[in-house]
């Protein structure tokens, strides 16, 4: 039985153009898709920044893409087109109207089209949530998010804590993922079967209270539970 280790670049290539295809936030027909020993570069033009980010998620969706490559160039159409004050506006309204992010924590700065956040926030999911706020207003073309994660406090245990959260998580297997800590910093290491499990153990990681830093050294490999 053939299985996901056995697919060929080509192989690979029409599986990425038919995920971009199904993605409804992705006009396929404008991006290219160019394959090498698994690697996936992403090429040509997205209307928004909020289609170049469903392309690229799109793609490590695909089972045997062991790397992507985006780059893809935002174009906006002419009545997607706004200020760099109009787009600082709206970015600061999203950010006041979220329940995930402390006011007043979050700096904004637009410089053509690209918005770049600062500041300090206790948690990983509130400097997430600030570029997902932004992410999809009308002219923005691309994001910086340098915002800092610094916990009030410090916990002790945090090692178990993620290794316990690992095992109670459908979407990883545990076992292949080994934690390594050092005060509030956190290494994973070990090897998963897709990007999509890299990017949930990283998550998990980040959810650990105390936690200000992860190094995901996760290498994508493709093998199945008890290989």
């Amino acid at each position: 039985m053939k299985t996901n280790t056995d697919k060929t670049d080509s192989e690979l290539k029409t599986d990425v153009i038919s995920e971009l295809k199904y993605e409804p936030g992705v006009r396929f027909t404008d991006i290219g898709v160019l394959v090498k020993d698994g690697a996936v570069t992403l090429n040509g033009f997205a209307t928004s920044y909020g289609e170049k980010w469903d392309a690229v998620h799109a793609t490590k969706r695909v089972s045997g893409v062991t790397a992507v490559a985006d780059d893809i160039e935002v174009k906006l159409l002419d009545s997607q087109k706004r200020t760099d004050g109009d787009i600082a506006i709206a970015a600061i309204n999203q950010l006041d109207w979220s329940t995930s992010i402390p006011k007043g924590t979050i700096g904004i700065t637009v410089r053509e089209g690209w918005v770049t956040l600062d500041g300090e926030v206790e948690w990983w999911y509130q400097k997430n949530a600030a570029g997902t706020a932004v992410q999809n207003l009308l002219g923005v073309k691309g994001i910086i998010n340098l915002v800092t994660i610094k916990p009030v406090l410090t916990v002790d245990g945090v090692e178990k804590a993620i290794e316990s959260a690992f095992k109670r998580n459908a979407q990883l297997d545990a076992e292949k993922i080994h934690v390594e800590t050092n005060g509030s910093k956190v290494v994973l290491t070990g090897k998963v079967r897709n990007y999509a499990e890299w990017e949930e153990a990283e998550r998990v990681a980040w959810a650990a209270p105390g936690v200000f830093s992860v190094d995901n050294q996760l290498s994508v490999k493709w093998t199945w539970f008890g290989q």
